[in-house]
């Protein structure tokens, strides 16, 4: 009896030694086998990720602001740019709000869906639903405008439709263009231009 008593001391006593032992063994192994995780480090990017961030990359609410030559006043903003990747004096825009200035005192307002703004050379293309407002009483559309920064001058290559002070007009192009010797402006019509002249009631 005493031989068995000895010998169940001895294993516990053994086993208080080895069971730890054991544990941290196997710690140990797990540690080394698992992946060191730095929390400081960024997550890692697949390909698509970074094809995607690199298509959004661009500025959010982004405005321009200038003065012609002449002296009239430009003020263009959007809701987003981003650069093109293939040409990085390219600028693409969307949702656009630009406001004229003229020295004459005449404000124009644009609303476009979409643009693109070439900086070298001082222009944009503005196209989508392009609507063109004046506080001398035109309100014109069309589906795109080309227009300059560094001088007054805004043109549409194709058709525009709206109304003006004399009644609804449709015309093949229109040209606003401005004379940097005196200051005027001048917004023109041409290739086939359709008047419904709108007599005005008088008031009694």
């Amino acid at each position: 009896m005493a031989w068995g008593d000895n010998f169940y001391s001895r294993l516990v006593a053994w086993m208080k030694i080895l069971l730890p032992l054991a544990a941290l063994g196997l710690l140990s192994t797990l540690f080394l086998i698992s992946r060191t995780i730095d929390p400081t480090a960024p997550m890692p990017l697949t390909a698509i990720d970074l094809e995607q961030r690199a298509q959004d990359l661009g500025a959010t609410r982004p405005a321009f602001a200038g003065v012609t030559r002449g002296g009239d006043e430009i003020r263009l903003q959007a809701t987003r740019a981003r650069p093109d990747p293939d040409n990085p004096r390219t600028l693409f825009a969307e949702d656009i709000r630009a406001e004229l200035r003229l020295t004459e005192g005449t404000i124009v307002d644009i609303a476009a869906r979409s643009a693109t703004v070439d900086q070298r050379r001082s222009s944009a293309r503005l196209f989508g639903e392009v609507r063109l407002t004046t506080t001398t009483g035109y309100d014109i559309t069309t589906e795109a405008l080309e227009a300059r920064f560094d001088q007054l001058r805004a043109e549409t290559p194709g058709a525009v439709r709206g109304t003006g002070p004399a009644g609804e007009l449709t015309a093949g192009r229109m040209i606003l263009e401005g004379n940097d010797e005196d200051g005027s402006a001048h917004l023109l019509f041409t290739d086939g231009v359709k008047l419904l002249y709108t007599p005005k009631t008088s008031e009694d």
